[in-house]
């Protein structure tokens, strides 16, 4: 009994270690980025940095607005691609293929996520980028095929999760459901997806963290022209791609400018994750009092 009691102590204690060392390691990250990006908004000023619209080292002009509306615009055009087809996937393989199928597709499609983001630009930048030359003009780097690369890229992680969160759903509410006469579209429609719900807009957000922070994949297809696209077609740079580009020559108030557009995108981020959480607890809340 005493054995059994140590060996829960020290198990317990262990865990707690590591939790506390993760959050450490989270706060010393945090405050490194803030040390050596303050100064560009001493220098510059903030709201200059925040809402200046040319980015040119150069000149010491230091803009990131066209790249924040440029990462905005790609986040949201994969998201608009990418949920609609995870989710319908999701569906089918949780709740209407049979196992033989699901057997299939679930590994192929988790392998989708092992993939190195360099093999998604490489397959971009030599078959995705010529086809729209081809098809729609211009130069065939763009928002657009930057936003096609990052759909594909997010996909297994909105699948697999929102999956997951489907089939975690207790029988006992489809067999209510088809006890009721409900046919099993109608079940999935009104009582298995919103019970999943809150699950399946987590999957969402960790989709939007995947494809707000892709660097590699998006440097190769999207361009990097430091504007704001005036349609899908046109190239775009985005925050991650600015610092990938730039840090290995930057010096001086360049560098502090970097830094200063990593804690952007990380205040970008943290905003969106806030919206989404809270769109989360909501729809929790309503599940909870009115849909089941």
């Amino acid at each position: 009994m005493e054995k059994n009691k140590l060996s829960e102590f020290l198990i317990e204690k262990g865990l707690f270690i590591t939790a506390i060392f993760s959050i450490i390691i989270i706060f010393l990250i945090i405050s490194f980025i803030l040390i050596e990006g303050i100064p560009i908004f001493e220098k510059y000023g903030f709201f200059d940095f925040l809402f200046g619209m040319v980015w040119s080292p150069n000149n010491s002009e230091y803009g990131v607005f066209a790249m924040i509306i440029g990462s905005i615009y790609v986040t949201l055009l994969s998201l608009l691609m990418a949920v609609p087809l995870s989710i319908l996937c999701a569906i089918f393989m949780a709740e209407v293929a049979p196992n033989s199928v699901r057997k299939i597709l679930k590994p192929v499609i988790e392998t989708l996520a092992g993939i190195p983001s360099v093999v998604y630009g490489f397959f971009g930048l030599i078959i995705l980028v010529p086809f729209l030359r081809g098809q729609f003009g211009g130069t065939g780097f763009s928002m657009f095929a930057a936003s096609l690369i990052l759909t594909v890229m997010i996909l297994p992680t909105i699948t697999t999760i929102s999956q997951d969160s489907l089939r975690a759903v207790p029988q006992e509410y489809r067999e209510a459901s088809f006890g009721l006469g409900a046919t099993n579209w109608q079940t999935i429609r009104r009582v298995v997806f919103p019970a999943a719900l809150p699950g399946i807009i987590t999957a969402i957000i960790l989709g939007m963290g995947r494809a707000i922070g892709e660097t590699l994949a998006v440097i190769m297809v999207a361009g990097n022209v430091v504007q704001i696209p005036g349609s899908i077609f046109e190239p775009v740079r985005v925050l991650t791609s600015n610092i990938a580009l730039e840090m290995g020559y930057a010096t001086g108030i360049h560098y502090n400018a970097l830094f200063g557009t990593a804690i952007v995108l990380f205040l970008m981020i943290m905003l969106l994750l806030v919206v989404a959480n809270y769109i989360k607890y909501k729809y929790k809340v309503d599940i909870g009092g009115g849909y089941l």
